[in-house]
């Protein structure tokens, strides 16, 4: 930045187009995932190292000044407010505010803009030339009305292109001023656009600088505040989203993307799809909602297609935030729904599935049915399961019996797999050919330090001679082990939670034979969902009880040494984990994989401790993270 700057933040105005939320809630308070639009805003100035930050206010201001009081997360030593009798447009605004802003270049930003444009990028630009503003701007249809000639700087304002320009964009609500832009502003009530056109027609220079691409929405519709709210829960990798403080939610159903924020109160019974509960809003029993906003007097219907991202070209709705290239969406047919699975040409992974899912499905165990394959196309259509894996049941507050409860349904359906499955492994080619081996043990632990502890930590590998002697000592013992068909990802996003609680497994092209502890580790030890120490035990209790009692005549087991086959396990398993973690968010630009991170290492940490003396380098390796 090349001087100090100031920043102000226009939140005076009505939200008209917005009601009945604001006739509730002003604009700027309006939560987004938990955080009111302005606290967005506010972080951002700050971020880039404004020095003042000050803020209009006119409707319901004082519930804005009680929400700023209140909040620990501001410096309100930093913040001057301005509160406006009557209203006085983004003009008046500036022009009220003239002695604050007057002392230094100052950022403007539109406290109902939610964007993640470059404000740095955007203030060096300001800088580097002589002008007296500089207007962010990108191409938007729907609000394109800035006249830009071929130089780069504001020319006009019009819906069409005029002859002496070259392109016609929209501004985004975002723009860096000098404080001699003032003199242009009347006094009293007027438009920012009145002094840009005043400033150009005095000869002086408004530059408009590009920023395609970047994030941007304007929350001051119903639509697009949804809109906005679930592009952030996709943008997290998630489809729900439940107020910390709420712990009282129980019996209830959901499906879709769904959003309840502070206060909000949901009796039992209730059926929610595609919904966003705004603070305060209460939900009787049995009460069934989608495609809505609710607040606490009211509901707003909206499109199905606000909620959810859409295929154009099979008007389908597109379903799933993981790791997987594979895309599967949510179809209609015969006024029925189908999952439709699309992959690219010639994945090798498309023909496992089929065949993996006509062999599990022949032996009982609980993965969708096949409905119809097209491979030369490469889709497929399965059955729908819904969308609610276990990952985002445990986001509803569980007791502890019922998270016990699904657990063992969930652990039966591994048996399936480990027992049933092992008795007829020889009828499926791809489990004939596929082998959880050295291999690939030593492929994993490899994937673990390009991907991880170099490609995310950036930790220079020292000792590797060392480090490769153990890797190989682990990969041995480990192939050692006597070996099942496992699932090789049973973690929370793969196993499906159907409306009669009944559990369905997902994801199980990659099913290998190998040891039966790795997917054990997955499911008791995952970093996507962290057990209580008391019911882990009891859940390894329940399936080493119920796998010795039917392995009988299959494989011979050990209890003890099954114990002590699972903590290699849980170690191999967890450095696979912060692999893909570390692949899947640098190199596939999935930036919510980073956010397992922090409990896949405390995973891991917790595993080598009772294995320094066997592994020392990899301890001390492991001490880094």
């Amino acid at each position: 930045m090349n001087e100090p700057i100031n920043s102000f933040i226009l939140s005076a105005g009505l939200g008209e187009r917005l009601r009945p939320i604001t006739n509730h809630i002003p604009k700027p308070l309006l939560p987004i995932l938990g955080k009111p639009a302005l606290q967005y805003v506010i972080e951002r100035a700050s971020a880039i190292g404004v020095k003042k930050i000050g803020i209009n206010l006119h409707y319901k201001k004082e519930l804005i000044t009680d929400w700023l009081l209140s909040s620990n997360l501001i410096d309100l030593h930093r913040i001057t407010l301005f509160y406006e009798k009557r209203l006085l447009g983004t003009g008046g605004a500036l022009k009220n505010a003239a002695d604050f802003l007057r002392i230094s270049h100052f950022l403007v930003y539109n406290s109902d803009i939610f964007s993640d444009i470059d404000l740095e990028r955007l203030i060096e630009y300001h800088f580097s030339g002589n002008y007296i503003a500089t207007l962010a701007i990108h191409d938007n249809s729907e609000y394109n009305s800035i006249l830009i000639d071929e130089k780069g700087f504001l020319n006009g304002i019009s819906k069409t292109k005029h002859p002496l320009t070259t392109n016609l964009y929209a501004f985004t609500g975002i723009a860096i001023y000098s404080p001699d832009f003032l003199k242009f502003l009347p006094d009293g009530f007027s438009s920012v656009v009145t002094g840009w056109l005043d400033a150009i027609s005095n000869g002086a220079k408004i530059a408009c600088l590009q920023f395609n691409g970047h994030n941007w929405s304007d929350i001051g519709t119903p639509s697009a505040y949804a809109s906005t709210i679930i592009k952030e829960l996709k943008t997290l990798g998630e489809s729900i989203y439940i107020h910390p403080s709420i712990n009282n939610i129980r019996d209830i159903e959901i499906e879709g993307n769904i959003v309840i924020e502070k206060d909000s109160t949901i009796q039992n019974g209730t059926y929610l799809k595609n919904c966003i509960l705004l603070p305060g809003a209460n939900i009787k029993a049995k009460s069934k909602y989608e495609n809505c906003i609710i607040g606490n007097t009211f509901k707003i219907e909206l499109p199905q297609k606000v909620f959810s991202a859409t295929d154009t070209a099979d008007a389908a709705v597109i379903i799933g935030e993981g790791g997987s290239d594979r895309r599967y969406y949510r179809i209609k047919k015969d006024d029925k729904s189908f999952v439709l699975m699309k992959t690219s040409k010639n994945d090798p992974d498309f023909n496992r599935q089929i065949e993996l899912t006509n062999f599990f499905y022949s032996i009982k165990i609980p993965v969708p049915r096949l409905i119809e394959v097209n491979s030369n196309n490469f889709r497929a259509i399965f059955e729908d399961l819904g969308d609610i894996s276990l990952y985002k049941w445990l986001k509803i507050h569980r007791n502890d019996e019922d998270i016990e409860a699904i657990y063992k349904k969930v652990i039966d359906s591994l048996l399936l797999i480990h027992i049933e499955a092992t008795k007829h492994a020889s009828e499926c080619q791809f489990l004939r050919d596929k082998i959880f081996d050295y291999d690939h043990l030593r492929w994993e632990s490899q994937y673990f330090i390009e991907r991880f502890v170099i490609g995310i930590k950036n930790i220079e590998i020292k000792g590797i001679d060392a480090l490769n002697s153990e890797f190989h000592d682990l990969a041995v013992k480990i192939d050692s082990f006597a070996k099942v068909v496992m699932h090789r990802d049973f973690q929370s996003q793969n196993i499906i939670i159907s409306k009669n609680q009944m559990v369905r497994i997902i994801d199980y092209q990659g099913a290998r034979v190998g040891p039966w502890a790795y997917d054990v580790a997955s499911i008791l030890w995952d970093p996507y969902y962290r057990l209580s120490d008391s019911i882990r035990d009891r859940l390894l209790a329940y399936y080493i009880t119920e796998l010795s009692s039917k392995i009988v005549g299959i494989i011979n087991f050990s209890d003890n040494k099954f114990r002590q086959e699972l903590i290699l396990c849980r170690l191999h398993r967890h450095m696979q984990a912060l692999g893909a973690y570390g692949f899947l968010s640098k190199v596939k630009g999935k930036d919510f994989f980073l956010k397992y991170i922090p409990e896949g290492i405390k995973l891991l940490k917790e595993d080598i401790s009772t294995l320094k003396t066997e592994y020392p380098a990899l301890y001390n390796l492991i001490l880094m993270l």
